[in-house]
């Protein structure tokens, strides 16, 4: 997977945060946004999400 793919949701460190104003967390790089994580993590640092672990999916 390209890293400009980045699926937040589908990622072991998102979450859902219960603040309505930043509802995104991701736990590896410890915030919380309005919108997803690795959005945020490009706009700040130029360089796609190098944390995205892909869930594990149990059946």
């Amino acid at each position: 997977m390209e890293r400009s793919e980045v699926n937040c949701i589908k990622c072991t460190h998102f979450y859902v945060a219960w603040d309505t104003k930043l509802p995104n967390g991701c736990r590896a790089y410890g915030f919380k946004s309005a919108s997803r994580p690795a959005i945020m993590v490009k706009k700040s640092s130029g360089i796609a999400c190098l944390k995205y672990e892909q869930k594990v999916i149990k059946s």
